[in-house]
């Protein structure tokens, strides 16, 4: 079966409103509402724990545990994540997802508002969000298509607010444990979990063709998703190539230029940086709302240039001016191409199918940058940290190179 066959599937499967509606709709206000507290409240998590961990008394190394044991148990659980969101409907799945952590936050807000919680159990509260992240994230990639009639325009959208709340909650966060505690930091994740579930207890999604349908054992689900992932050439192509880029530039990037520009030039400059960044994500997704390009994947990949200008600056220790300047391109560089993947992953996928190829795409992408991280400090002690970065800027252009020379990738239509 050829991809112009699963393009023509994927829009039979997308319910298609008797009259068009405007991207503003009931159900659309609520899945906006409900990313937006969510990622507002995911980003004050690693302020919260800094602060708590560290005035508790627990080494510095307790953060990186407890945030490890979160990307474990994610990795762990999102290909399940997205064969039960198949079964059982994105909507319940991600209502049930911020059902179980809203409990964990409440526990972490009461422990470290009152004393000093043992390390073991904040190491499993943090997997036990993990988990439910893992259970909610498949959901988010198939419910955007079921609810707006513009899809690239409600990725657009989603994008600049989660851009937006990515940059505010850490601030929030900061602000909380300086006025009263860590503990409050922890409360408001919880009511960020209450409101989303609310908002999507109170969604009203039209029921696809497959929802109700008789399935086999959750392996057999799995296997299937498989098979349906490695059909789709373009598909397994470009989360093949990610791969690659997680591991020597993704991954490698995050701790790199924390610790360049913080040893440089400080903290207060590295916290500007990010913002910049957060702007420029921002800019990126508002610029993919007006541009429609025929061929989604090329024009992101093209897009994806920006991030290898930005290494390649700060691999080469161009002023703090200018490092801003190519923060904020990167920032939208990276938000114009995952608005072009998202949505053309939504629109050629069928319904049926949607929450498990999400779950594969992003497990894949999680582990390698999760090894590029981990083995970025190492490899830089041995060789230089502006060394390994210059080889990441020629590395990301390869993968701009690969992206536009898989011909199944480069032709995909705009759906």
């Amino acid at each position: 079966m050829t991809d112009n066959t699963y393009k023509s599937e994927a829009a039979a499967r997308i319910p298609v409103p008797a009259e068009p509606l405007a991207l503003w709709n009931r159900d659309f206000r609520l899945f906006f509402v409900a990313r937006a507290v969510a990622v507002f409240g995911e980003g004050m998590v690693p302020v919260a724990f800094a602060a708590a961990l560290t005035g508790a008394g627990y080494p510095d190394a307790s953060v990186g545990y407890t945030l490890g044991a979160w990307t474990g148990a994610f990795a762990l659980f999102v290909l399940f994540g997205g064969v039960l969101a198949d079964r059982f409907t994105a909507r319940r799945m991600m209502v049930l997802a911020d059902l179980l952590r809203l409990p964990g936050a409440l526990v972490l807000a009461v422990s470290f508002t009152t004393g000093s919680p043992p390390l073991w159990s904040v190491y499993a509260l943090s997997a036990l969000s993990g988990v439910g992240a893992a259970l909610f994230q498949p959901g988010v990639a198939s419910t955007i298509p079921r609810i707006a009639p513009d899809v690239q325009r409600a990725n657009a959208v989603i994008r600049v607010v989660e851009a937006l709340m990515t940059m505010a909650g850490p601030a929030a966060a900061g602000l909380l444990v300086a006025l009263w505690s860590a503990g409050a930091a922890f409360a408001v994740n919880a009511v960020c979990f209450a409101v989303s579930a609310v908002c999507f207890t109170l969604l009203r999604v039209a029921p696809a063709p497959s929802d109700g349908a008789r399935r086999g054992s959750l392996l057999r689900e799995m296997a299937l998703g498989w098979r349906e992932f490695r059909s789709r050439s373009w598909l397994w192509g470009v989360i093949a190539i990610w791969t690659v880029y997680g591991l020597t530039v993704a991954g490698p990037m995050v701790p790199l230029t924390a610790t360049l520009i913080t040893g440089a030039y400080g903290s207060a400059t590295y916290g500007v940086l990010m913002t910049v960044i957060g702007a420029g994500s921002a800019a990126g997704g508002l610029l993919a709302v007006r541009l429609r390009p025929r061929r989604p994947l090329a024009a992101g990949a093209v897009g994806l240039l920006g991030l290898p200008l930005f290494l390649a600056l700060l691999g080469s220790g161009a002023p703090v001016p200018v490092l801003y300047a190519g923060g904020f391109v990167e920032g939208a560089a990276f938000a114009f191409w995952l608005v072009m993947w998202s949505t053309s992953v939504q629109t050629h996928v069928p319904q049926e199918a949607l929450n498990r190829m999400h779950a594969y795409d992003v497990a894949g992408s999680l582990l390698m940058m999760g090894v590029g991280r981990a083995a970025s400090g190492p490899v830089a002690a041995v060789v230089g940290t502006e060394r390994v970065l210059l080889v990441g800027a020629g590395v990301a252009v390869l993968v701009v190179t690969a992206l536009l020379v898989v011909r199944p990738i480069r032709t995909l239509p705009r759906v």
